[in-house]
């Protein structure tokens, strides 16, 4: 009996003081060739990688983040204003390749989108993007609808693992996600999970 004691009690010493170490960027130029390796807080359990793509005007910028996550989603997001791919696991340093680069390839699918102004706009989903997405998200005390396409992994997510969206929804047919219009866009959904990967 000692020693079935003995044994439990190394083996949570050993595991208890371990902590997730994982690479840490913002690569608001498009690289993460400055990376580091960050050891990951409490409450902290994936690494993350993003590879973001906007576009504004007729210009394309691409930004790469990676770092600790409490939660964290694989799969592809498109919105009007810009694409998102995550990549995310789980052992000491996993995060060290970047997210890939979102497909700008269609696949046929199309879903409604907001561009500021309107949420009637139609757009063409990419890739893994299979289904349309609706959002409202919490932005400065303010309710915001996102719309775009996404692939199955994040419809499966729950709203848990997104933070400040109060509803989410997809569905699989094409323009499923309604026309209402609205006066904001995707970049209060990508602040607000850039936010939270980055504060937590």
């Amino acid at each position: 009996m000692d020693l079935q004691v003995t044994v439990f009690l190394l083996f949570v010493l050993f595991t208890a003081g371990h902590s997730l170490s994982c690479y840490k960027c913002l690569g608001m130029t498009g690289s993460c060739a400055d990376q580091t390796v960050e050891t990951c807080l409490t409450g902290s359990s994936k690494c993350m990688s993003m590879t973001t793509m906007t576009q504004s005007g007729g210009i394309t910028a691409k930004s790469k983040v990676k770092t600790c996550a409490p939660d964290c989603i694989n799969g592809y997001m498109s919105f009007s204003t810009g694409k998102t791919s995550l990549a995310c696991c789980n052992t000491d340093k996993c995060n060290a390749e970047d997210a890939p680069d979102p497909s700008h390839d269609p696949n046929g699918k199309t879903c409604y989108s907001c561009d500021g102004q309107s949420c009637s706009n139609i757009m063409s989903c990419s890739g893994s993007e299979t289904h349309c997405i609706k959002a409202t998200v919490s932005s400065g005390g303010q309710s915001v609808v996102v719309k775009g396409c996404a692939s199955q992994s994040i419809c499966d997510a729950t709203t848990a693992s997104i933070p400040d969206v109060g509803t989410f929804s997809c569905c699989e047919g094409n323009l499923c996600n309604g026309a209402k219009s609205v006066t904001q866009s995707f970049l209060f959904l990508g602040c607000s999970l850039l936010s939270f990967m980055l504060l937590h």
